[in-house]
């Protein structure tokens, strides 16, 4: 008997017949993720889900789905799921890692652009009707070559950063809680130091570290007054990284120039107090938003759930401790 599995939001319909070859496909077809009372009735009889950034999974969830032995999730980040509560229940956990770092990348070096370049502001400028002639201080904006860049969290995103950095002969320090292997700095020409140093010392400031208790809010009043008056920050990591809100009264005070960010404290919600200034460039979490970037995180994402539910070990698994656990039996119920 093939196992069931649901899957919570639209996908790529060539994955979804893929899938079907090996699987009963119960799936969610409206857009967007389902209501709770739908994901926990959907989930009940199922052995597998296919999840995305908006899938709440906790220990709820998991308890209304006991026959439940892989979450899926299409996406590097995880923070939508309790990965503890999966492990201690013998739940796989797993993710996409390495497919979107140069797609993410390229991303977050537009952002970077379109914030220094003033890109927004000009194209509604040229859009308006109110551009008559050349002129010398037209919507000048600042230069990125020969910028410093201050990385913070020098993983795959956050190197390939570096190498596009580096095309642009910009000076590269990058602050992380491990030093990268003396190879990967002599490459990138990176420079380890301080946070506080980064902050003070760097024209543009790119984010690049997961979402942990302790980078949360990593970036709030004291190390935005630590930068420079013409400072850039650009954020596509995760949202709760920054404090939107103290970030949003120093663009508006001008403390901070500009800044670029592709997510937010409480997607979609966007701080209201960014959301009428100019030197600040929106984009809706799209960092990983090329056709074949997220085309292959769903195969990537559909192969780490058909590897579980055949009994082998996911290639991008998360929690491997949960292997101790699979062959516990887990009761049905609605407990957390």
């Amino acid at each position: 008997m093939k196992p069931t599995i649901f899957i919570t939001q639209p996908v790529f319909e060539p994955v979804v017949q893929e899938l079907s070859k090996y699987c009963t496909v119960t799936r969610n077809t409206e857009d967007g993720p389902p209501p709770r009372d739908v994901l926990l009735a959907a989930l009940a009889g199922c052995h597998g889900v296919l999840t995305q950034l908006n899938d709440r999974m906790d220990g709820e969830v998991m308890d209304h789905a006991p026959s439940l032995r892989v979450i899926s999730n299409i996406a590097v980040g995880y923070d939508n799921i309790d990965v503890p509560a999966a492990t201690a229940r013998g739940i796989l956990v797993t993710n996409t890692p390495g497919i979107l770092t140069e797609t993410t990348a390229d991303f977050a070096f537009t952002l970077l652009l379109a914030a220094a370049r003033r890109m927004i502001e000009s194209d509604r400028f040229a859009r308006s009707g109110q551009w008559k002639r050349w002129k010398l201080d037209l919507l000048l904006g600042t230069d990125a070559h020969h910028a410093t860049i201050g990385i913070v969290g020098l993983g795959r995103i956050g190197q390939a950063m570096a190498r596009r950095a580096r095309g642009f002969a910009m000076p590269i320090l990058y602050s992380s809680p491990r030093r990268a292997a003396p190879e990967i700095e002599q490459e990138l020409a990176a420079r380890h130091v301080p946070l506080e140093t980064l902050l003070r010392e760097s024209d543009f400031v790119s984010l690049h570290c997961p979402l942990k208790p302790d980078t949360r809010h990593l970036i709030g009043p004291a190390e935005l007054a630590l930068m420079k008056p013409t400072a850039i920050l650009i954020n596509t990591t995760r949202g709760p990284v920054v404090d939107e809100a103290a970030l949003a009264e120093a663009l508006r005070d001008r403390r901070i120039l500009a800044a670029g960010l592709d997510v937010f404290e409480k997607e979609p919600e966007i701080h209201p107090g960014l959301i009428g200034l100019s030197n600040v460039v929106l984009a809706p979490h799209s960092g990983s938003g090329s056709r074949q970037t997220r085309l292959r995180m769903v195969e990537v994402a559909s192969q780490n759930l058909l590897a579980a539910l055949r009994g082998e070990t996911p290639p991008n698994l998360l929690n491997p401790q949960a292997l101790s656990h699979k062959s516990e039996p887990r009761p049905s119920g609605s407990g957390g």
